[in-house]
Formats: C-alpha cells, structure tokens, sequence
C-alpha cells in the first residue's frame, strides 16, 4: 500500500501540519483509525498539560494553576485558574461577566 504526505489542519492552532506517508505506515501497521488532529508543538504541550493534570492528583495537593489563554470574545491576553477543554470558548474577566449578564436578563 502506498502513503503519500498529506496536510491536515490542527485543531488546536489551525495551523496546517504535515502528515507524512512514514507516519502513515506507523499508524497502519499498529491498526490506528483515526488520524492525528494535532500538530506536533500542540500534541506536545497537551501531553505537558496532561501530565501536570496527573501529577497534581497523584500528589493529592490542590495547586492553584494559571493557564495563559487569548479571550475568545475581545483577543485580550489573560490568565484562568483551570485547564481550557478543546471547543469551548475562553472569556476575560470582564467579557465573561459581561456574557453572564447578558444571560440572566
């Protein structure tokens, strides 16, 4: 069977990464479905935060994190005390209570 590269789009950065046909082969021969969604910067630093995830519980110590993000609504720079899930938008402080007000009016 013969893999050629192809390119895919991160779900992470959407940012076009290369999937090359060696890869391709490793992930036939070791009977993977699905094919990679991240690029290989953004797979690296979701591991990191995995494991930091892991860490923390296996230590049974409550660390207060601090996650750089870009807000989803105004682009601004901000920190949140928690691990961003993929899809979901990540608000400032002053767009989130401004959506929060907004949905009980």
């Amino acid at each position: 069977m013969e893999f050629e590269d192809r390119t895919i789009k991160c779900v992470d950065c959407a940012e076009d990464f290369i999937w090359t046909g060696g890869e391709q082969v490793f992930f036939h021969d070791k009977g993977l479905k699905n094919e990679p969604k991240r690029c290989k910067p953004c797979k690296q630093a979701k591991n990191e935060r995995l494991a930091a995830i892991a860490a923390a519980q296996a230590s049974g110590v409550r660390q207060r994190i601090e996650v750089s993000v870009q807000c989803a609504q105004c682009g601004q720079q901000t920190t949140v005390p928690f691990y961003p899930s993929q899809g979901r938008p990540v608000y400032c402080r002053s767009c989130f209570l401004a959506n929060r007000g907004a949905e009980s009016a």
